[in-house]
């Protein structure tokens, strides 16, 4: 039987196996496989070798991006920003072109409907500027005089529209400038004054806010000096009877007067606050607008009216009206606090008599309360004013020039 095998493997081409006994285990009859067995026993695979390199090397990287494309893919980006910025530059000019002439357009159309009204408007010719962040429109020489004597004037006037905020005006008016009230006139400037008011079309603001820095008022060593100062003016035109029509807000602070007082020239800081009530007079002659509003039930509120002068201050609150012959006439209150020094003070300055003083200093104790803000002690009087006499706790005080109104 193994001869026949092997005749067979020998016709095949294979070479023939192993004797089943050999290298076996004895009495096993089975053959050892793998041992003692030449390598021409197993045949050849259809499956070519695998170089060993191949089992342990890493994949190839990918290759490098080329560089020339990358540089057109940049170049790409960067024109592309280029054009996004002209247009951003373009469009933001059309803007402010397009603000700029509606700024124009609207103070002309304001001065000539003020010039219907008997306004007179004048000024130099207008200069365009502001860009790139607003539109300005700069005035040289601009003078408004309304109807009854009120007159302002200055060197120079710019009203400005910030881009970002397209619906707030700016004036900031530059130099000297004066107000004309009836037959007085009061010269002022300061290093740096802007009135900001809200637009809104074919209407008056309704509020407007004004800021100073460096504000002389007067002329020469007879001016006031203010160091800042702050206003805010609003209006209702349908306030009613009992209604504030208008509200004035002011405050000032390191105020240097012309004249020294018994507390110096100094005035650390001074506030006001007034409300005008009763429906505004319409435009008609001073004597015949206060008539009007005297009979409609008009008054003059003084909500706050403080003054500070180092440990010396002062509050007072009144309301006020006019009497038959429109001289103001009212009540209020007044509160001191430090009154003691501020009565050595007039004593020292001769203001008020060194008998009525010793009287004085023994009563302050007697009337005074503890400030309830402060806890200071504080004196707090009854004031009034009829027929030009400004009395305190029913003593006459001082006697006011009378009130002349414009024509």
């Amino acid at each position: 039987m193994a001869e026949g095998v092997m005749r067979r493997a020998r016709a095949r081409g294979r070479a023939p196996p192993a004797p089943a006994c050999a290298g076996g285990r004895r009495g096993s009859g089975r053959p050892d496989r793998g041992r003692g067995r030449s390598r021409a026993a197993f045949p050849r695979t259809a499956y070519p070798p695998i170089p060993w390199p191949a089992m342990t090397r890493k994949p190839p990287a990918s290759p490098p991006r080329s560089r020339p494309a990358f540089r057109r893919r940049a170049g790409r980006w960067l024109l592309g920003l280029a054009l996004l910025l002209a247009l951003a530059g373009a469009g933001h000019t059309l803007l402010w072109r397009l603000v700029e002439q509606r700024l124009e357009d609207g103070f002309q159309a304001w001065a000539e409907a003020r010039r219907a009204e008997g306004w007179r408007i004048a000024h130099g010719t207008p200069r365009r500027g502001g860009w790139p962040m607003a539109a300005a429109l700069t005035l040289p020489a601009p003078r408004a005089a309304a109807p009854g004597g009120t007159e302002w004037q200055a060197e120079s006037l710019t009203l400005r529209v910030p881009l970002l905020r397209p619906g707030t005006l700016q004036a900031e008016p530059e130099g000297r400038q004066s107000l004309r009230l009836g037959g007085a006139t009061l010269p002022f400037a300061a290093d740096r004054m802007l009135a900001t008011l809200p637009l809104a079309a074919g209407a008056m603001p309704d509020h407007a806010d004004l800021s100073a820095a460096q504000l002389r008022i007067g002329a020469g060593a007879e001016g006031v000096a203010v160091e800042a100062a702050a206003a805010r003016l609003a209006r209702q035109p349908r306030a009613g009877e009992g209604e504030a029509a208008l509200t004035l807000s002011l405050t000032a602070e390191e105020l240097t007067l012309p004249v020294a007082t018994p507390l110096g020239r100094t005035l650390r800081g001074a506030t006001l606050e007034v409300a005008l009530t009763g429906p505004l007079p319409d435009p008609r002659p001073w004597p015949a607008r206060a008539a009007q509003w005297r009979d409609a039930g008009g008054t003059l509120e003084v909500r706050a009216l403080t003054l500070r002068a180092d440990e010396v201050a002062a509050s007072a609150a009144a309301t006020l009206a006019l009497d038959a012959a429109l001289q103001p006439r009212g009540a209020g209150t007044l509160r001191i606090t430090g009154a003691p020094l501020l009565l050595e003070a007039l004593g020292r300055a001769g203001m008020v008599p060194e008998r009525t003083a010793t009287l004085a200093r023994g009563l302050l104790p007697l009337l005074s309360r503890p400030d309830p803000e402060t806890g200071q002690p504080s004196l707090e009087v009854a004031v009034t004013l009829e027929n030009r006499t400004l009395s305190a706790a029913r003593l006459p005080l001082a006697r006011l020039p009378a009130l002349v109104l414009p024509p």
